[in-house]
């Protein structure tokens, strides 16, 4: 039976990696230089979930792990804090923020937990304006999940459509709008990223979560290109060979 490991063995691990004798790529690293492994590793972690294997979740998550444990080690390295400090620091949130279950204040809902947890929040990282607490919304997040995050808190104060009914009309809107800064050249980019904006707003609205929303609209145009180029091989021709009339044609048969 293989030895079952402990976080002490990870973080012992990484101490020998680090180490004069240790592994010559992971002695140069730095947080900088980690900073994209850590993205990199909690998509990987998410999608071995959406594969339905609990295997390959449990490794994934052994990799987002790898990278908390390797960048606690680095800050200990210059004094800073250890992985115990990263250990106390969620415990400790984990207990304010949940004041329902370890303190005096009371929560029936889902949505009440999480009304509380945002009030604690709010009182902790002092964020006593509404536009501090738009600022406080990561900009490493990926622009649909933030433009999201950034839109219901800004709800909270108020501003928010009272039905999807104002949205389709602002969906409309920033079309015409596109379609000026199209015909003069100008602000382009600018207009249609308010396209998004207002689609990840009907998305709120409607319980939606855009990253994955989108994120399924592309496996869907990826399996129905896959059908159209099987059909089109099937015909004696590669899609590259074929007129937009004929790929137009393949496309509608496979939908």
């Amino acid at each position: 039976m293989s030895k079952q490991y402990t976080i002490d063995d990870l973080r012992d691990i990484i101490v020998t990696l680090r180490g004069e004798n240790g592994c010559p790529w992971d002695r140069v690293q730095t947080h900088q230089s980690l900073k994209k492994d850590m993205i990199e590793e909690c998509y990987e972690a998410i999608d071995a979930l959406d594969n339905g294997s609990d295997h390959d979740f449990a490794n994934e998550l052994g990799d987002v792990l790898l990278q908390v444990v390797f960048h606690s080690r680095l800050a200990e390295e210059r004094g800073a804090f250890t992985f115990d400090d990263v250990l106390n620091e969620i415990c400790t949130k984990l207990i304010t923020r949940h004041t329902h279950v370890f303190g005096k204040d009371k929560a029936v809902t889902a949505e009440e937990a999480l009304g509380n947890w945002e009030k604690n929040k709010k009182k902790e990282k002092q964020l006593d304006t509404y536009t501090a607490m738009l600022k406080d919304v990561p900009g490493y997040l990926p622009a649909l999940m933030r433009s999201a995050k950034v839109q219901k808190k800004a709800a909270a104060a108020g501003f928010d459509w009272d039905s999807t009914d104002g949205i389709y009309d602002k969906i409309s809107e920033e079309t015409e709008e596109l379609k000026e800064a199209i015909r003069t050249g100008e602000g382009i980019e600018e207009e249609y990223g308010d396209i998004l904006f207002s689609v990840v707003n009907l998305g709120r609205h409607l319980k939606l979560t855009p990253e994955i929303a989108l994120s399924g609209a592309t496996e869907k145009f990826i399996r129905r290109f896959e059908k159209m180029e099987t059909l089109s091989k099937e015909r004696g021709k590669n899609l590259d060979e074929c007129d937009i009339s004929e790929l137009d044609t393949l496309w509608n048969e496979v939908k």
